[in-house]
């Protein structure tokens, strides 16, 4: 069982930053577990207490005041684990802005660490030795790296903590750049301060109704502002303790997430809608005889789409073993709020609205009646404590009246600060203001939703948004549509978009295959049953299709589609193609023609440059 023995804890005071509020644990709760991590998801390997994490971010932040590294950047780079959560401590007890970068794997280009290297125009690089031991190689293949100062935290005496002289923090500090997924355009660092961090903290800790006998187990990345903020500054600010585990392993055998949760007695713990449906999958009963999930209070879902049939499942599955509908906690959020906008109310059950699909195309709220069939949306809850969310039209920028669907602006102390060095960006996104009133600043996010009875829908990303003859269409039901049409079809593995051909736009899809299905694949029988599918629901002809392989689909680090990045490696032919299939054949070979003439030109730049 758990080397953690949970006690009642003091209240934190009142803090303004995180460096105030551990050092306040560690003074009041020295030996109190913070922190384990499980060794391929199932072994105990390491633990922090508070006054480790209070020691080691402390000799962390003196290495860096030693090299004058105040106010500048420093990218993290670490394997899953206990050592990232330190570094990044420790940046903030040094005034050190930190960057969270997902680490590099294997023979893996480092095309995205360089823009980020770039961009945040980091000049120190933190990690430990597994990776200390691949910076020559890294030094050698890319010469921006030879200009950064290299700190292997391993190496980093406990004693250090003697010669951290206190930095000064104000609210408005920047504590570290989040750089956004990339869902829908290059990565942008989010400004996110030592306040942003406190009010949203807060605002987590009230909506989840945490205590300090809450109990955390968490798979997600530290990398990500979901398992960085919801999975490791949450549980210090509540003062209570989490299991960790490496999203790696999760992904090999996601029901290591619930035998943790089960052995460890969490009560809060969440994931992607994708995260439920693998465990879905997964389960045999026959084999998980002694799972107990009774303790499980809080299991937050969000970052993607949350569909109402994943909860219906989810449910039916696992409430022979102590699951309760009541559990699921919908929520929604991202980089530029630092993590939550809105969430339910614990204790009590989703909220599912069941929407007419035409007028839901011109952006109409029409309940569907039980004559009527209709597309589900489950409800994000309500918006936070101070903050102000409201459903806007994005042309006019004029509040929608009630039953109209809208971009979703947001206003209050949990919006970052702006993009990291990119004011056009910034102005564009961060200081919206309503047309007719002149109210704002507001955030624009993006993202399509409605309000009905307090309840925020998210219905769906603008950009991501198929127009077809003046209709509008969402890809994720049409996703979903050809992900039940046929077996051979991979679950969270498809994208849908439109392409422009002959001055008309038509539908493309993009579908993983399944391992199972790779060898034996046929293509006439899947196509016909992806084109019969999507015209039985949609009224939508299918104009090409093509077929890649698992784990090709590029992905955002929270696992949701990257649709643009999709079609675009769709028209430059950079698909990991198992087959495909088009209405007219002379076109497809006119898309691979064009394909090859942008190879050929950016070819040429980069000869010119």
């Amino acid at each position: 069982m758990s080397s953690i023995i949970l006690k009642p804890i003091s209240r934190a005071p009142q803090c303004t930053n995180f460096v105030d509020l551990l050092s306040f644990w560690a003074q009041h709760h020295p030996n109190k577990v913070a922190f384990q991590y499980l060794h391929r998801g199932e072994v105990e390997t390491e633990s922090l207490t508070y006054a480790n994490l209070d020691q080691g971010a402390k000799a962390i932040a003196a290495s860096l005041q030693a090299v004058h590294a105040a106010g500048e950047r420093a990218l993290l780079l670490y394997p899953p684990g206990l050592d990232f959560i330190k570094a990044f401590l420790g940046c903030l007890y040094a005034g050190v802005v930190a960057v969270p970068a997902y680490p590099p794997r294997r023979n893996q280009k480092l095309l995205r660490l360089q823009a980020l290297i770039e961009d945040s125009q980091a000049r120190v690089v933190l990690t430990n030795s597994s990776f200390w031991k691949n910076k020559d190689q890294w030094l050698q293949d890319e010469l921006q790296w030879t200009n950064m100062h290299w700190l292997n935290t391993d190496d980093v005496a406990p004693e250090m903590e003697a010669d951290w002289i206190s930095h000064p923090l104000t609210e408005s500090s920047l504590a570290f750049l989040q750089y956004t997924s990339g869902s829908t355009g290059n990565p942008k660092g989010v400004m996110v301060s030592h306040g942003n961090l406190i009010h949203n903290s807060a605002a987590i800790h009230k909506c989840f109704g945490h205590s300090s006998e809450s109990r955390g187990l968490i798979w997600l990345p530290p990398y990500h502002d979901m398992g960085l903020i919801g999975g490791v500054l949450q549980p210090i600010y509540g003062g209570f303790p989490v299991t960790l585990m490496s999203p790696f392993d999760f992904l090999q055998k996601p029901l290591r997430w619930l035998t943790g949760i089960s052995r460890y007695r969490a009560t809060t713990s969440g994931g992607p809608n994708f995260a439920y449906e693998l465990c879905i999958e997964k389960f045999k009963p026959e084999q998980f005889s002694d799972l107990d999930l009774s303790s499980w209070k809080v299991a937050f879902t969000g970052a993607e789409p949350v569909r109402a049939e994943t909860i219906d499942r989810f449910v039916e599955t696992f409430e022979p073993f102590g699951f309760r509908r009541e559990a699921f906690y919908p929520c929604y959020g991202m980089a530029e709020t630092t993590l939550i906008v809105s969430g339910g109310t614990t204790h009590s059950p989703p909220v599912v609205e069941v929407l007419e699909a035409l007028p839901l195309e011109r952006h109409r709220v029409v309940q569907a009646s039980a004559q009527t069939s209709g597309r589900a949306f489950v409800g994000c809850g309500q918006s936070l404590v101070d903050q102000k969310v409201v459903i806007v039209n994005p042309e006019t920028k004029v509040a929608c009246p009630p039953g109209q669907v809208g971009e979703i602006w947001v206003s209050g102390a949990s919006v970052a600060q702006g993009y990291w060095q990119n004011s056009a960006e910034t102005d564009r996104t961060f200081r919206a203001y309503l047309a007719d009133t002149g109210e704002g600043p507001f955030l624009r996010t993006g993202d399509l939703g409605f309000s009905q009875r307090g309840e925020l829908f998210v219905t769906g990303r603008i950009k991501d948004i198929v127009i077809i003859r003046g209709q509008n269409y969402y890809p994720q039901d049409i996703e979903l549509t050809v992900e039940n049409s046929h077996p051979a079809l991979r679950s969270n593995g498809g994208a849908v978009f439109s392409i422009d051909v002959s001055q008309a736009e038509h539908l493309v899809v993009v579908h993983e295959v399944e391992r199972t299905h790779l060898r034996k694949l046929d293509v006439k029988a899947v196509v016909n049953s992806v084109r019969q599918a999507v015209a039985a629901h949609h009224s939508l002809q299918v104009y090409a299709i093509a077929f890649v392989k698992p784990g090709s689909m590029p992905k955002t680090s929270s696992g949701k589609i990257r649709r643009q990045a999709c079609k675009t490696s769709f028209l430059e032919g950079g698909l990991n193609v198992v087959n495909d299939w088009s209405e007219n054949p002379r076109h497809k070979m006119e898309f691979l023609n064009l394909a090859a003439e942008a190879r050929h030109l950016l070819e040429n730049l980069k000869d010119i440059e």
